[in-house]
């Protein structure tokens, strides 16, 4: 099994640029940056649970990664960096850590490698607990205005709230 991935081919013997989006995204959320590079061969990914691998199951980021290797593999991907945004950031330091063959590097944005001590971690497995249950069953639009107000998501304006929103629900 693969992940759903869109792929622009660029000059050849060049490492590959990967594109792992964040939570709620899909593989088009990197596309108007990795248009900038349009020397290089682009992938971009959609990660499971999202758009085209809406429907792929995982048990958890080894299960990610496996199906990452399988998804390169199948495009004959044997250079590349890998692009991540907030989960797919994750997704991306989790390939590093792991020694994923061919990879050459990272970029990272809006990605943590994790909380480091146990009480924050429950306190986190809570959170993502209430979360999970809000985005099984409430409107994703409500859900999506209480998720933009977050702490994290302090420096956007009300006007970046609505269209994030939008885009997302």
């Amino acid at each position: 099994m693969m992940l759903h991935a869109q792929h622009m081919p660029g000059q050849p013997g060049t490492p590959s640029l990967v594109f792992l989006h964040g939570f709620s995204g899909d593989c088009h959320e990197w596309q108007p940056v990795g248009e900038q590079f349009h020397g290089c061969s682009r992938l971009y990914i959609d990660l499971p649970g999202h758009g085209g691998s809406a429907a792929i199951p995982v048990d958890g980021f080894a299960d990610v990664i496996r199906l990452l290797r399988a998804t390169l593999i199948s495009y004959n991907i044997l250079k590349f960096w890998l692009v991540g945004y907030s989960l797919g950031g994750r997704v991306a330091m989790m390939a590093a850590c792991q020694g994923i063959p061919g990879l050459c590097g990272l970029v990272v944005e809006g990605g943590h490698p994790g909380l480091q001590n146990e009480q924050a971690r429950a306190e986190r497995r809570l959170s993502d607990g209430r979360w999970a249950e809000r985005f099984r069953h409430e409107p994703l639009t409500e859900v999506f205005h209480d998720w933009y107000q977050q702490p994290v998501f302090a420096s956007l304006t009300a006007q970046q709230r609505q269209a994030l929103t939008a885009l997302r629900s």
